[in-house]
């Protein structure tokens, strides 16, 4: 079944789903799943790990003044590390965090740390100008700047309020 790409509204709220989220309903399906296949626990065959699957950056989008800011945290990564594209109502954040050395799991406990490619779009809360966009870089947060158009300004409308 293919996954169907929906169109958001502008100023729509988005969840964030990281890569694999999965619920908690989908997580008992395995759990049970997996007791049936190995009742008496793990056997001498190793799970496969798939560390090639990095989860996407969780993302803050927010107006400040007139202008629209993105904001990620992308630890472990350089500026040349990332790629962003912007139209007149899409931002596209992609990028791809690189492993440092090979991994040795023979004394590992733990393996978190993930490695691979993400690309995050998003459709922008108002028209902005985008060949007025800037971007910066430090301590591994990302902030993306883009001015609203002056149409998008100008469409705060003040309403009286009268009393009845």
């Amino acid at each position: 079944m293919a996954a169907e790409k929906v169109k958001k509204e502008r100023g729509e709220l988005e969840p964030y789903r990281p890569f694999g989220w999965v619920s908690p309903f989908e997580r008992m399906d395995e759990f049970i799943d997996e007791f049936f296949r190995r009742p008496f626990g793990r056997t001498l065959w190793p799970r496969p790990m798939i560390e090639e699957m990095a989860p996407s950056p969780s993302v803050d989008i927010f107006e400040e003044g007139d202008d629209i800011i993105l904001k990620t945290e992308l630890p472990g990564m350089t500026k040349d590390d990332i790629e962003i594209n912007l139209t007149d109502d899409t931002i596209t954040l992609s990028g791809e965090k690189k492993k440092e050395e090979k991994i040795e799991r023979k004394n590992y406990y733990r393996l978190e740390r993930s490695f691979g490619s993400f690309s995050r779009s998003f459709t922008l809360p108002a028209e902005v100008q985008s060949d007025k966009a800037k971007a910066s870089f430090k301590s591994g947060v990302l902030e993306v700047r883009v001015p609203k158009s002056e149409e998008a300004r100008k469409k705060e409308v003040k309403i009286k309020i009268e009393e009845k």
